[in-house]
């Protein structure tokens, strides 16, 4: 289902839904059109009930290179005015993503800065191809990060290399990002389309709600207290106990096959 002649192209199939930033020939800079767009395509997404997986990458050269500057450029005084709207649109995306109970893969090459870093860290996991450049922008224009960036990296780099890097906002190479827990898997940049694929099948085949616990209870890990989390856990296994999913992969465990697993 693209949507047509939209900023963001929405494919649904064999269970994964890929979200695609499509404007090339801007490095897929976030303007309004797009924002809005990438909300519309991970709002549809969500209340999907055939989606497993979600792949989110981008067209051409770059995964995204950030904000489109020459919005600020071209309307200074309105700058404050088209930030708040744009990044009310960007953060009900970084919400969705978070939220819906199934994996987000993000699949990033090239230049991944701004807010093109906050999106792929909101992801459940991040496949970089190895030409992957992880740039905080904000400080260079003058500004402090959005898209949840200063939570999602205090909490996958600590405090002090997400001070470092915000601060002083240098390039991170995939290799540095692999080391410091930010991106998941490093590819060659050839190969970065087929491994999302294979990830996002993998996962779209895989347990649905078992996988949906999983996400929830990892993102909240951070933020609960162990007595309470435990509790959860507890809760989330016996929920697993009565699934149709379950009961396949105790039945295959005992069989010596691989599971069959439905969703359900």
């Amino acid at each position: 289902m693209p949507f047509e002649g939209s900023p963001v192209a929405l494919i649904v199939q064999n269970a994964v839904a890929r979200v695609t930033l499509n404007r090339p020939d801007s490095l897929n800079a976030l303007d309004l059109p797009m924002a809005q767009a990438l909300a519309q395509a991970f709002s549809i997404v969500a209340e999907d009930a055939s989606v497993r997986a979600v792949i989110l990458d981008g067209a051409g050269r770059a995964f995204m290179a950030g904000g489109d500057i020459r919005l600020f450029h071209d309307d200074p005084d309105s700058a404050a005015r088209t930030a708040d709207g744009l990044i009310g649109f960007f953060h009900r995306t970084i919400r969705t993503m978070r939220s819906m109970p199934v994996p987000v893969i993000a699949a990033v090459h090239g230049a991944v800065a701004g807010g093109g870093l906050g999106l792929a860290l909101a992801s459940d996991l991040v496949i970089a191809a190895d030409d992957a450049k992880l740039v905080p922008a904000y400080a260079a224009i003058g500004t402090s990060p959005d898209g949840g960036t200063t939570w999602s990296l205090a909490r996958l780099a600590g405090t002090r290399r997400a001070m470092a890097m915000l601060m002083l906002g240098d390039p991170i190479d995939a290799a540095s990002a692999l080391s410091y827990g930010l991106v998941s898997q490093v590819v060659p940049a050839a190969e970065l389309e087929a491994a999302a694929v294979k990830i996002a099948t993998r996962l779209a085949t895989g347990p649905t709600r078992a996988l949906a616990s999983v996400k929830q209870l990892v993102h909240q890990a951070m933020d609960t207290a162990l007595d309470a989390h435990l509790d959860d856990e507890q809760r989330h296994f016996v929920a697993a106990v009565g699934t149709a999913d379950f009961r396949e992969g105790v039945a295959a465990f005992f069989e010596r096959r691989p599971p069959r697993f439905t969703g359900r």
